[in-house]
């Protein structure tokens, strides 16, 4: 036996010191790979939007129902099951409308009491009873794990369920208990979420959404270029911090900055109305739905508007300038601008009318210099960014459960898209004056924002924090996917020509299989039986755009949370499940509230589609958490092995 192989099985022995508790844990292990594989749950895009957020996470993209049906069959009706379903979504608000409306609520108590143990019974039992037991609400632990296991050695096995149930409700404890059981079903139904990137930006709650993913049970992430730049905000990138501050204004989520995390936006204020006072500046108008605005409000928020929305073309200019191998030189707009004609040259050549032409901070010998003011405000705002408590740990949340992509179960999980050659090949791009391309150029980009949080280097640190920037809007980020943003062409010029983004090859090379089968293999993943999942482009349902691409190998799962887009999607999101039996997507309807869900029993799962069936259900030993329990029985077998011959000795 080599000794690197001696010194692990020694380090083993360390946990299992017996013949009897290694060849326990082998007998465990075999039976995990047994059980039928965990659900996945994949959610993308969801840009805010926490209500339709919470509701999708709750009701399991229609893995519930699902479960209701399985469990009853046709031994209850429709109207029944709905209002079963809705109990587990939301059981303090199904409870305290049923008080309103059902005369006997004991009996009411009892059958739902039953009814929950039954799907209780049925989720928990593709788990095993440790698994089980760690997710039990620790005050009702023992009870609840009594009536979801069957005991043999019962013999009036209804009398004795009978008797806890009657004393549950008869101590007072039945809305409790229901309202424990119904989240231990949300709970166990889904064993895994995945979330596919652009958590932040437009929608008024992406700090509800990260501090509900901070409590969740098991997930991961893939990084959007929304996370990515309010990462960037966090470490004090100042163009980052600027498009955030921007983007917040722009929707009308002031709240989420000032309210969310405690974020003082006065320094901005009073230097915009110092500076702005008397420009009506209307082409900054809120986009969002600001309806609780006043109208100095809303004036106070379009000065804003114009203020960061100048300062980040400035800061923007300069990075694209300290780093021309960004390739981003087309941001570099303010000096194309002609005060006199009121006119700008973009770096295209052509000329337009501006629909502003007051620029008071900008000295046009040096257009992306910061005033003294405009520096103040900058470094106060970013102090506050850094100085954010909350912030920061939802930050931490990013780096520790996300990354740029993910390979799970045979699947390729990312955000945006792959950067591509017009003829399908990998497209190289150049980093700090490396070139990579695919897997490497998506390893090197992560490995900079982690190194934005954590290198100690000053040099290596302002290098990397610049590259959060480039991830949010460069042309050949992966993230973004598109030549050019043009945040500076909409607001100021109306010829929508100027306002187009070209999409990189891959969002037209999506169907063609032999490029997507080498993407797949790029990752190390199987093209006969992997899949792409990605979001970041909204499928327009409307135009009969179908979200599988290349006969189901490219799921796209960007349907629109956002409620911005889906005066073009039609919907209000994809989302894609990944059962024992096989992958399904899910489009959803509109969210409107909780309270509507409850008194409707309507649920926003509007129509489910089969991408792949299992030709046989799918086991925990198919996956790649089988693959590792897999390598611990041989590693352990090899441990008994060595105990048998003497070559370890027990410790009993």
């Amino acid at each position: 036996m080599k000794t690197e192989e001696l010194r692990y099985l020694q380090r083993l022995a360390e946990l299992y010191p017996t013949i009897g508790k290694a060849s326990t844990e082998i007998i465990n292990l075999q039976s995990i790979l047994n059980l039928p594989k965990g659900t996945e749950h994949f959610l993308s895009d969801i840009h805010g939007e926490y209500e339709a957020f919470s509701h999708v996470l709750r009701n399991g993209s229609g893995a519930v129902r699902k479960k209701i049906d399985d469990v009853f069959g046709h031994t209850l009706s429709n109207s029944d099951k709905r209002s079963l379903a809705t109990l587990v979504y939301y059981p303090k608000e199904k409870i305290a409308y049923v008080k309103k409306k059902e005369s006997d609520m004991q009996n009411w108590y009892k059958i739902t009491l039953y009814r929950l143990i039954e799907v209780c019974k049925t989720t928990a039992s593709k788990y095993t009873r440790s698994k089980v037991r760690k997710a039990l609400p620790s005050d009702y632990a023992y009870v609840i794990e009594e009536l979801i296991t069957e005991k043999a050695e019962v013999l009036d096995k209804e009398a004795y369920y009978d008797s806890i149930v009657d004393t549950i409700i008869d101590i007072g404890r039945a809305e409790n208990f229901i309202i424990a059981l119904a989240e231990l079903i949300q709970r166990l139904v889904v064993d895994h979420l995945h979330v596919l990137g652009d958590i932040y930006d437009r929608g008024p709650g992406p700090h509800f959404i990260m501090d509900r993913l901070m409590d969740y049970h098991s997930l991961d992430i893939q990084w959007g270029n929304h996370d990515v730049v309010w990462m960037g905000a966090a470490v004090g990138q100042a163009a980052c911090m600027a498009t955030v501050i921007r983007n917040s204004i722009r929707y009308g989520n002031l709240d989420i900055l000032e309210d969310g995390y405690g974020i003082n936006m006065m320094p901005l204020a009073a230097f915009a109305m110092e500076v702005y006072g008397d420009d009506p500046c209307q082409v900054f108008e809120v986009h969002g739905n600001p309806s609780n605005y006043n109208a100095l409000e809303k004036e106070l928020s379009r000065k804003m508007h114009k203020a960061i929305s100048i300062i980040q073309f400035k800061l923007e200019g300069v990075l694209a300038k300290e780093h021309p191998d960004f390739h981003m030189e087309n941001r570099c707009v303010l000096e194309g601008i002609d005060p006199e004609k009121g006119t700008v040259q973009l770096p295209d050549g052509s000329v337009h009318n501006l629909l502003d032409t007051h620029f008071p901070t900008i000295d046009w010998e040096h257009p992306y210099e910061l005033t003294d003011r405009e520096k103040e405000v900058v470094e106060r705002l970013s102090s506050a960014f850094r100085n954010c408590e909350k912030l920061q740990n939802h930050m931490q949340l990013l780096l520790d459960k996300g990354g740029l992509y993910k390979t799970y179960n045979g699947n390729l999980l990312f955000h945006g898209s792959i950067p591509l050659n017009e003829d399908g090949t990998l497209k190289e791009v150049e980093i700090y004056g490396e070139t990579c391309k695919g897997k490497a150029l998506y390893d090197k980009l992560e490995a900079y924002v982690r190194k934005a949080f954590f290198t100690v280097d000053e040099k290596e640190k302002k290098a990397s924090q610049d590259i959060l920037w480039y991830i949010w809007a460069g042309p050949n980020s992966p993230l973004y996917g598109k030549d050019k943003m043009t945040t500076f062409e909409r607001y100021f010029i109306a010829d929508k020509e100027t306002h187009k983004e070209k999409k990189n090859a891959y969002y037209h090379l999506w169907e063609k299989e032999e490029v997507v089968n080498r993407m797949l293999e790029e990752f190390g993943l199987d093209p006969e039986e992997g899949h792409i999942i990605n979001g970041h482009v909204p499928v327009h349902q409307l135009e009969g755009e179908n979200p599988v691409k290349c006969d189901g190998k490219v799921i796209v799962i960007d349907g629109g949370f956002c409620e911005a887009y889906r005066n073009v999607t039609g919907i209000a999101g994809y989302t894609l499940v990944y059962s024992s039996y096989g992958l399904s997507l899910t489009a959803h309807e509109p969210f409107t509230s909780a309270e509507d869900a409850v008194e409707t029993e309507r649920d926003i799962v509007s129509n489910r589609v089969a991408v792949r069936y299992n030709p046989r259900r799918a086991l925990v030993g198919d996956t790649d958490n089988g693959k590792a329990l897999k390598e611990r029985i041989q590693e352990l077998k090899q441990l008994l092995d060595a105990y048998r011959k003497g070559v370890i000795k027990e410790k009993k």
